[in-house]
């Protein structure tokens, strides 16, 4: 038998995570091949390929489908200085943006996850255990994946972009402080390849707005959850209105063509999130939403107040929605 140094980095993943997988363009079971850095389906012949220790679970048409916001979107990333050839910057998110470009954001994203920890880490142990299996989706350069992995959690990363400067290609800088290194999968969201009842938690951190279809979406996420798993939804922009968020729509994409020469719309996402959007995906898929509100300073919290003096646009608001798959 092998040790564990000999052992192939694939079949360490798939015996630590237990991971069963489907076809994500036609559904089918694939086969379970641990050691293997691939997977054929037998039904529609979709290659499942491991390239540079990403799994490309992204048919060919859909990757065509993508093409023009992947470029827009890694374009525009780029010129807002995301990433950084330095571990340390990976190593230091979510507590420092040690490139001091996008501060702000990452102080957002700082204290969202501290709550994250004291208030919503805890239930998803309860419920899974200190091993608990959880798919972060839309993970962007892996670093909440790194830190549930440093705590023994036992994460799944998913994103579109494998960029080695802000996508799943960037979670490299993780791989030598970390034991066994959290699988990395290139897919869509409405089409995981994951087989059934697989996580005891799917988070989407700061992503779920980027999805066309928040009920597909969501659908697919519960699919791949436990029964009593949980959904987290955090720091996706909240508005109480709709017309709020459409202006907000329009305000950005006129700056990105200004800025960039695209408005970055090939893709419709749905972009924000609205109190009667969540009433409808309770309704719909039989959820029940738990609302949490970090705190973010005095100063954010008057930020509605001082736009409504000014006559300004109120601006996006971030809370967590939590909610419990029932069956």
């Amino acid at each position: 038998m092998l040790s564990t140094k000999e052992q192939p980095e694939t079949d360490l993943q798939f015996q630590f995570y237990g991971l069963t997988l489907r076809c994500p363009r036609c559904g089918a079971p694939l086969p379970a091949e641990p050691a293997m850095s691939y997977r054929a389906c037998d039904s529609c012949s979709f290659q499942l390929l491991r390239r540079d220790g990403i799994w490309r679970a992204l048919p060919a048409e859909r990757e065509q489908y993508y093409a023009q916001f992947v470029a827009d979107y890694e374009r525009i990333r780029t010129a807002e200085g995301r990433g950084s050839e330095s571990s340390s910057y990976y190593l230091a998110l979510p507590y420092r943006d040690l490139s001091e470009k996008n501060s702000l954001q990452w102080t957002i994203r700082r204290r969202t996850y501290e709550y994250f920890l004291d208030h919503i880490l805890p239930e998803i142990l309860a419920t899974g255990g200190a091993g608990a299996r959880v798919l972060d989706a839309g993970a962007g350069n892996g670093w909440f994946s790194y830190r549930l992995a440093m705590m023994g959690l036992r994460p799944v990363a998913v994103d579109l972009l494998v960029n080695q400067q802000d996508g799943l290609g960037a979670a490299r800088h993780f791989e030598e402080h970390l034991p066994t290194m959290f699988p990395r999968f290139q897919a869509e969201s409405t089409h995981l390849p994951f087989g059934p009842a697989l996580f005891d938690a799917v988070i989407f951190n700061a992503s779920l707005h980027y999805a066309e279809n928040y009920t597909a979406t969501l659908l697919e996420a519960l699919r791949c959850l436990k029964a009593g798993g949980m959904i987290v939804v955090a720091d996706s922009p909240w508005y109480s209105k709709e017309a709020s968020g459409e202006r907000m729509v329009a305000e950005r994409q006129a700056a990105f063509l200004s800025r960039y020469g695209t408005r970055s719309d090939s893709i419709r996402s749905q972009e924000f999130l609205t109190d009667e959007r969540l009433d409808d995906l309770e309704v719909q898929l039989g959820l029940r939403w738990r609302r949490h509100t970090p705190s973010y300073g005095v100063r954010w919290a008057m930020r509605p107040w001082i736009a409504r003096l000014r006559g300004r646009r109120e601006p996006a608001r971030f809370r967590i929605y939590t909610a419990r798959k029932l069956a």
